[in-house]
């Protein structure tokens, strides 16, 4: 959750981001580079892939940024398009998976400094279990039980309705269990 004091640090730094001093979009990166780079780790074990989808939402809250208008925290809306741009990091490797019709080598694990050998060989093991579903079926756990997400939350993240979100969530779970059922037989 942010604090007040990151929240009106925010709103000044857009305000004269939004006024035209570009020099104070730094701060804002600054700022809120950790938490988007763990939420973008959710998407992709790849270092260098987590970093490209890192700047690519921060890319996309630039050009977007005259748009934010302070009625939610500034990292609520960062985190939207976060969560987009995963998603659609998610449809693209999913459409490159159909053209090459082939399974693609699982890229080294983003290692984490406090977490230990088995936490990381887990995180691992969960990335390849969510890469064989579809990437909405990915998104609704990802948010759901890894991000520990509320469906109100996923619903605001995601563009969907409430009920369309427990609807992916029932039916995302079921395929998981079918993938879980046919890898233990």
């Amino acid at each position: 959750m942010q604090n007040t004091a990151d929240s009106a640090l925010d709103w000044a730094d857009v305000s004269r981001v939004q006024q035209g001093d570009s020099a104070a979009y730094r701060a804002v990166v600054e700022r809120h580079q950790r938490s988007v780079t763990r939420l973008m780790s959710r998407f992709t074990r790849d270092p260098a892939v987590v970093e490209e989808l890192v700047q690519t939402v921060f890319i996309e809250a630039w050009r977007q940024i005259h748009n934010f208008r302070g009625e939610a925290p500034f990292l609520h809306w960062l985190t939207v398009i976060s969560t987009r741009t995963g998603y659609r990091f998610w449809k693209q490797q999913a459409k490159q998976r159909q053209r090459h019709a082939r399974l693609e080598a699982l890229p080294e694990p983003v290692a984490r400094e406090e977490n230990s050998e088995a936490a990381h060989d887990a995180a691992t093991k969960v990335h390849m279990v969510l890469s064989t579903l579809p990437p909405r079926d990915r998104l609704v756990l990802t948010l759901l039980h890894l991000e520990e997400r509320s469906l109100k939350e996923i619903s605001a993240l995601t563009g969907w309705s409430l009920a369309m979100v427990k609807v992916q969530a029932f039916r995302a779970r079921r395929k998981l269990a079918q993938v879980l059922e046919r890898a233990q037989s």
